[in-house]
């Protein structure tokens, strides 16, 4: 995590939580995080390809100089780059994975701006993890941010984050309770890989694949 936003968001989720997978959607003070709430959002999963803004920072709806609110998450990037937020928002949501996401944003006019994306579950006690916490935030601020909108993204980089030092789903394998998210589907397309230096090595047999990912189960180094 290079941002500043970032770090300070993690750091509020990961204590708000305590020893839970996630902490409630309720417990979210935005006064407690009021200097980051321009950079923010909320995002609400309803099946394996939509995922809503809820809320909208306004500095991030600048950015794409549009109002966001209730549009789809997965709208604006490329079939790859769209296959693999899928595959991540199921990680979130299932295994209480966060996820740190490097951005191109893309103008019309060929102008480029590199983000840091921030994605935490957020549990709706009934329903599941359905809701995402996320942040997202420009490495610079160039000249021409919020002149000419954002129409397109792609991933420069990815990597999951287990807060606990492994997966939620191996916690569910030894017969803890589960968490699961009914919603969405495992996949099964091959593709993508995490960076090298993501995760460390883990004994074969401690992984799975989810969407053209491959997670293992594994710490924070």
């Amino acid at each position: 995590m290079k941002n500043g936003v970032t770090q300070t968001l993690y750091s509020y989720w990961d204590d708000l939580r305590g020893v839970r997978p996630a902490p409630n959607r309720s417990e979210i003070d935005p006064g407690s995080i009021r200097a980051l709430l321009g950079d923010t959002f909320i995002l609400e999963v309803t099946d394996a390809h939509t995922a809503r803004y809820r809320l909208a920072g306004t500095r991030l709806c600048s950015a794409h100089c549009r109002e966001l609110k209730g549009r789809n998450f997965l709208r604006g990037w490329g079939e790859k780059d769209r296959e693999a937020m899928s595959s991540l928002l199921a990680a979130i949501t299932e295994d209480a994975a966060a996820a740190v996401v490097g951005i191109a944003g893309h103008t019309e006019h060929e102008h480029q701006l590199h983000m840091e994306m921030l994605l935490l579950p957020l549990n709706v006690p009934g329903e599941g993890r359905i809701r995402i916490l996320g942040s997202c935030t420009p490495m610079e601020r160039p000249y021409w941010l919020g002149l000419h909108p954002i129409m397109k993204q792609s991933i420069t980089s990815l990597r999951l984050v287990w807060p606990d030092e492994r997966p939620y789903f191996m916690n569910r394998t030894e017969g803890h309770t589960t968490g699961v998210n009914p919603i969405l589907p495992r996949f099964t397309a091959e593709g993508m890989s995490m960076p090298a230096g993501a995760m460390a090595p883990m004994p074969q047999g401690a992984e799975r694949r989810v969407g053209h990912l491959t997670v293992y189960e594994g710490g924070k180094s």
